[in-house]
Parts: structure tokens; sequence; C-alpha cells
């Protein structure tokens, strides 16, 4: 098997002169590039299937590119493509293949894991997952009662919960199944506020969570299985409780039988799940058809990611765009901004994407990296954004990329989308445009003297804020798995130019061992062990309340 290596990056040459370009280029403003090329939209944009992306309105010019290209192929990020479409251990902690994308291959493909052909497999599982998912939609798999389901609770966390999450509210107009909830947070008050005014004997449970042992999803399952044995006869689980997992035995002392169980493989990541069986919810939503045509639109993606040149490849340009803002001008953070209500949970689950994947201070092998890797990633939909944010953006201090994501049409009042349109439109010119202190005096008529001093600053805006537009003919399936699948080959390349394993974790288990010591030392008389005295005051504070209460 081949293996990938990474070779000091930050000493080769391409990497000194990026720099060296940057100090040359850093004081020239978009607008100029803008005046200076008539045709720069129709040169730094690409369309495919319904999705544009213009990345024109970046700090950017050929050679920056032509730069950024040549670092892609220092970084051998060819050859790390083909090793994890071809099946290859890419996840070098985990010894383990990557292949989330082979969850959207077609039934006719066929692709070899340790000489077996994942592709059956796979759609085998779709399968199964079809037939389920349309007896529970068509009213033929009931509850212990007879009662058809009505409402389904999604138990998971993480990638188990954010992915199925975004897409279930992200094509709800799709909807004509039962009504899908979702419960992550450990905290009480989530699964307890969603069974309000649900009926047990109408309520289906899906319990994800790979290996049954996740601590947070257990106990929600747990406090949802008591809530519905107060309500029915234990052998009623069985006709309201599946799961997504592997672990058969730990699911089947939960009471949940193996005809129940929907399985997954272990080169599937947490966050990259959304189109295995974690995706049951959803299809339960919105069924069968469409949640294959969210998997068509995924490959469409990978597709175009595989075997597009790069420099006409939506994920590597988005990607070392990326790259050329965050390691080589020092912008800490990226902001996405979805002007559609349904993709409101979108940043949330880039959050999770990027920054579990590429938040890491070493290389693959352990190596420490002595220059920054992933950004802090955040954002909210439009036009709220431009409310709570923008003016950070507009006339604060930092650089901040930024991603708009907008459907050019909109299933709802046409006339107001058009308003939210026009909205994100001027919020990407006025980021790039600015106003110049001219440009504010000329509007400041009348004003003169001490008042024009004051205020023609403050009404002075610099611009040259980049940022990236995703625009979608519509929202639909199609593009949504289009648009998703984009950003995770999006962050693979970043992690691979940067000479990071993407697809581990370790420093999301750190806090749950703590958790693990910390929790029956929150119980009276319990014996606290070792901690700073900051850990022993704040368990003191929560003893004291409770011994108050």
């Amino acid at each position: 098997m081949a293996t990938i290596r990474f070779n000091d990056i930050n000493a080769s040459q391409v990497w000194a002169r990026l720099h060296q370009h940057q100090r040359s280029t850093r004081h020239v403003h978009m607008r100029e590039l803008f005046d200076a090329d008539p045709g720069r939209f129709e040169r730094f944009s690409l369309r495919l299937d319904g999705l544009l992306l213009d990345y024109s309105k970046n700090r950017i010019t050929d050679r920056t590119l032509e730069l950024l290209f040549e670092l892609a192929e220092v970084a051998d990020l060819k050859g790390q493509m083909d090793a994890m479409r071809g099946g290859e251990r890419i996840n070098v902690s985990e010894n383990r293949a990557v292949l989330h994308t082979a969850l959207r291959l077609p039934a006719d493909a066929s692709l070899l894991v340790d000489g077996v052909d994942v592709v059956p497999e796979v759609h085998a599982t779709l399968a199964r997952m079809a037939a389920f998912s349309g007896d529970v939609r068509a009213g033929d798999w009931r509850g212990h009662a007879g009662q058809k389901i009505t409402d389904v609770v999604n138990l998971g966390i993480g990638g188990s919960d954010l992915g199925p999450l975004l897409a279930c509210e992200a094509l709800a107009p799709w909807h004509d199944g039962p009504r899908v909830h979702y419960v992550s947070n450990v905290d009480p008050a989530h699964l307890a506020r969603t069974l309000e005014g649900l009926d047990a004997a109408s309520t289906l449970f899906i319990v994800c969570s790979k290996s049954f042992t996740t601590p947070e999803t257990l106990l929600n399952a747990h406090a949802a299985r008591r809530w519905f044995l107060a309500r029915a006869p234990e052998p009623a689980l069985a006709r309201h409780f599946v799961a997504v997992s592997t672990n058969t035995c730990a699911a089947g002392a939960f009471g949940i039988p193996p005809d129940n169980l929907f399985g997954f493989w272990d080169w599937v990541g947490g966050r990259y799940s959304l189109w295995s069986a974690v995706g049951l919810s959803l299809m339960l939503a919105v069924g069968e058809a469409n949640f294959r045509e969210l998997l068509a639109g995924a490959h469409a993606m990978d597709t175009h990611f595989f075997e597009a040149p790069f420099t006409r490849n939506m994920p590597v340009l988005m990607a070392l765009i990326g790259v050329w803002y965050n390691t080589f001008y020092g912008a800490h953070t990226h902001a996405i901004m979805p002007y559609d209500h349904g993709l409101r949970r979108l940043p949330a689950h880039i959050q999770q994407l990027d920054m579990e994947s590429n938040g890491k201070r070493v290389g693959r092998y352990g190596e420490r990296l002595d220059f920054d890797t992933g950004p802090v990633i955040w954002g909210e939909e439009g036009v709220n954004s431009q409310h709570a944010f923008f003016q950070l953006l507009h006339q604060g201090t930092r650089l901040v990329p930024s991603d708009f994501i907008v459907p050019m049409q909109s299933r709802y009042d046409d006339a107001q989308h058009r308003v939210l349109v026009a909205n994100a439109f001027a919020q990407t010119e006025a980021l790039m445009r600015g106003k110049t202190v001219a440009e504010a005096m000329a509007e400041l008529t009348g004003v003169s003297g001490e008042a024009l001093d004051m205020l023609a600053p403050q009404k002075t805006f610099p611009g040259n804020q980049p940022s990236n537009t995703l625009a979608l003919s519509a929202l639909t399936p199609h593009t949504l798995g289009m648009l998703l699948a984009l950003y995770e080959h999006k962050v693979f390349v970043q992690g691979a130019v940067w000479g990071l394993n993407s697809f581990d974790q370790w420093g999301v288990e750190y806090g749950k061992q703590l958790a693990r010591a910390i929790a029956p030392e929150l119980e009276q008389g319990v014996d606290v062990g070792e901690h700073d005295s900051s850990t022993h005051g704040l368990i003191g504070f929560y003893r004291e309340t409770h011994a108050q209460s």
C-alpha cells in the first residue's frame, strides 16, 4: 500500500514566494483589480449543475493562483486525492480508509477496500433504509398500540446530529413524512422539551451512535427509554426504538433487536456520516427519492473534485484561497452567511466539519507544525447577520474572509426573496468596495467644520474584505448535496496542504475523560480527587447549591 508522507511544506521555495507575494500585494485594493480587469468575474467564477462560485471578490491575482497551484503540487494534493478515492488508509492514526464518497457512488460502480467491493454493501444498506422508511411513512410500520408513527426523535451528537438536522431543515418543503426532531444536548431540558406533547404510542426513536457508547447520546437514549417505558410495556421497545450503530450486543442489551439495527463502516467519520444510515431520519422526512437525489448531488461534486483540473476545480480553489488568507495573511477566522432560512444551521455544520478536521497543531505523523492551520469558523443566516456582526466586518480592524450562500429562487414570496438576494449581493459589493473619505464627504452635504471632520471618518469604509459567493439556482436536494460535498472536499484539501490528518479528532476525547472523573465527585459525601483550585471551587459551589435546595 502506498503511503503518503508529508515533507516540510513551510520550508519549500513556493512557501517563501507566497510570503513574498503577500507582502508585495497586501496594499492592493480589490477596487483597483476590478477597474483594471472588466472581465474579472468571468475569469474568476465557475458553474456546475446549478451552482455558481464567484471568487472574484478576493485579494488574488493570476500570480496568486499560480503560486497556490504550485503549493498544491508540492503538497502532492493530487496524490492524496487519488489515495482517498482509492480507499487507502489515509487516516493514519486510526489506520482507516476515508470513504464517505463511496456512500454516494451509483450502484453500478465498484470500489475495493481490502479486497472487498464496498458498493454493494452501501446499496444494500440504502435499500434497507428505503424499505424501513417506506413502511413507516406508509403506515405499515406502526407503534405497539397500532398507531401510525407521527413523530421521529433522532438521538445523536456531533455528526450524528448536525448534518441530518441541517439537511432536514434545509429540505423542509419536501417533508411529507412524520415530524422529525433532533436531540443532542446532554442538558435534560433538550430532551424534555422535545418530548412535551408527543405521544409515546406514535413516536419512533433513532439512537445514532456507531459504537453505542457515546456518553451524551446514551444518556439521552436511556432517558428516552425511561420516558417511553413509563407509558408502554417493555416489549413495545422493539416497535419504537431503532439504532444506527455497529454494536449489535450493546443495542440488544438496550432493547433494540438486530432487525432494528442499521450499520455503517469504520471508514465513515462522524462529521461525514449524513450520507450513511445516519441520514435515516432525513429519509423518513423527505422520502427515498429525495434522499437519493441528495446523494446524486454530492456524487456530482465528487466527480468534479476528483476529475476537474485544479484551475477549474471549485473545492480546490476555495481551499487554496482559504490557505492564502489563513496562513499567509494571518486571518484566523472565516465567516459563513447563508441567505436562506433553511440553511440557518449550515454555519454550525461547517464549523464542526472544518474545526474538528483541521483544528490541529501536529502533522500526520506527530510532527509539530510551526504555522497556522484551521481557522475559526462562525456565522449566521442573512439578513439577521447584517444586524449583528457586519459592523465589525465593514469597519472593524480584522481581516475576515467570508462565504455568502444564496439561492436564486425561492418557493415562497418571490418579491420578498428578491430583497433578500439584493441584500446579499450588496453586502459582498460593500465589503469589497468600501467607501473612501472623499466619497463620504461628498455625501455629507451641508455639513462642515468640526462636524465634517468628526463624521467623515465614521462614514468611511476601508473595504477590501474578501468573500466568495456560492449562488444556487434553487435550494433542492441535489444542490444541497453538491454544497455539502463542496465544503467536505475544501476541508480535505486544506488539511492535505497543511499536512494534517483531517479525519481523526483526539482533541474531542480529553474533556470527556475528565468529565467521567468529575461527575461522581459532584455527589455529596464523595471524596474529590486532585484538581486545580478553580475546579475544586466549582465542585464545591455545585454541592453548596444542591445542599441548599
